[in-house]
């Protein structure tokens, strides 16, 4: 039997495509297959203001290019993509996976690279989410960014008080609560010497009857320098507070439309109306992109690596090791080991025993982004399988290996009914 030997080693994917090397100021533009050579080769460079960003959407429809690749360097392919986005389809290419030859690097070369990979389709696009979602995540970065900076302040406070020898939080389980805050602004008012009387006046709910403790917290050594320092971090901690309830609004009206799959995803252990929201901003409604659930575990960074070579293992460390979907998942499940009765809190401990904390935490959060892909993509509801789960599981997977090992033994097993 003869065949034939196919010598063809690239097929032309895109005949007509071109590469963008995107810099703050610049942009090196390849263009490929334009006219009726197939091998012609067009080389320009533009500015990045909007209207030298509109010249380069003029020329490539001038000559009829339906697809562009470039890399995401930074935030500087933004502008590039909200000139071309709708006109052209637009390749968002991960720079480690388009390292150009050793000794050809320059923008120019650059782009022709990017362009020679688009035309044979050797590129993989990132996951761009339209413009509604990039909103909804624009928002939620900045309220994740928003209480981080809280927290900081916060632990200021903390450190300004143990300078000053004022032990409030010694006694009150959040320097913050109302008794906290009520206590802070008596401070700030300039009465650096409160009385039992005031403290009795601060206090609320079970810490009534801790004033006499709270009155010996507060005798330190709280002078001018310290207010001063302490007014600046309490009206920081408040614009930023009241910025995150502003974006808090903002979100839920602007995810209106989505409150049904908001809901759903709130009956997962571990996730609130808040985290949902997270996780809506980050993934959208659709989830498109994704043809499985092991793809957008894979994006996320919640899945081992996948190095082999010469038959031997190697690390199986993800190569995704910041992604701010992989940070939001791990704190959601470790929100849902704690809750009693949940399989996922029965299945850590288990994966605890043999992996360690860390790597059990982020097995389940492989199996929480899971659950997800299903609730979004295919609107199912979340269903908790329970605490003892497993347990039953193991018990059947036992019977039938007893079961079996009777039957070689010539012995049948009979089942005795309940007494």
């Amino acid at each position: 039997m003869t065949t034939k030997k196919d010598s063809t080693v690239l097929s032309v994917v895109h005949p007509v495509c071109c590469g963008l090397d995107v810099h703050k100021k610049k942009i090196s533009a390849c263009l490929l297959g334009a006219g009726d050579a197939a091998d012609t080769i067009l080389i320009k460079e533009f500015g990045t203001f909007t209207d030298e960003i509109e010249q380069l959407r003029t020329w490539l429809a001038e000559h009829e290019c339906p697809i562009v690749a470039m890399e995401s360097t930074g935030v500087y392919w933004r502008p590039v993509h909200n000139i071309l986005e709708g006109e052209v389809e637009v390749i968002l290419v991960n720079a480690r996976h388009i390292k150009n030859v050793p000794g050809c690097k320059t923008d120019i070369e650059d782009s022709r690279w990017l362009a020679g990979l688009l035309q044979h389709g050797l590129l993989r696009g990132s996951f761009i989410p339209a413009k509604e979602i990039r909103y909804w995540r624009e928002l939620g970065r900045s309220r994740r960014k928003n209480t981080e900076a809280i927290g900081d302040y916060k632990r200021r406070v903390h450190k300004l008080f143990e300078s000053a020898n004022i032990k409030i939080d010694s006694v009150v389980s959040d320097l913050f609560s109302m008794t906290g805050r009520n206590l802070i602004s008596r401070l700030l008012s300039g009465t650096f010497t409160l009385s039992l009387t005031d403290v009795q006046e601060c206090a609320r709910g079970r810490l009534r009857d801790k004033a006499q403790e709270l009155y010996r917290s507060i005798q330190g050594f709280f002078e001018e320098h310290h207010r001063f320092l302490l007014a600046g971090m309490m009206r920081i901690l408040k614009t930023l507070e009241q910025e995150n309830e502003e974006i808090s609004a903002r979100m839920k009206e602007l995810m209106q439309a989505q409150q049904d799959l908001l809901n759903r995803l709130d009956e997962v252990p571990g996730i609130s109306e808040l985290s949902a929201q997270y996780v809506l901003s980050e993934l959208g409604p659709e989830l498109d992109t994704f043809p499985n659930a092991a793809a957008l575990a894979a994006w996320a960074g919640l899945c081992p690596g996948n190095n082999e070579s010469a038959g031997k293992r190697k690390s199986g460390r993800s190569p995704v090791t910041k992604h701010h979907l992989k940070s939001i998942m791990i704190e959601i499940a470790w929100a849902a080991v704690k809750k009693k009765g949940s399989y996922y809190r029965d299945k850590y401990w288990r994966l605890r025993y043999r992996l360690g904390p860390k790597k059990a935490i982020v097995a389940i959060a492989h199996r929480i982004v899971k659950a997800l892909f299903a609730i979004i993509k295919h609107g199912e509801r979340y269903k908790e399988l329970g605490e003892d789960y497993l347990a039953q599981r193991g018990n059947v997977n036992k019977l039938v290996k007893i079961r079996k090992e009777a039957k070689a033994l010539g012995y049948d097993l009979v089942a005795i009914a309940a007494a």
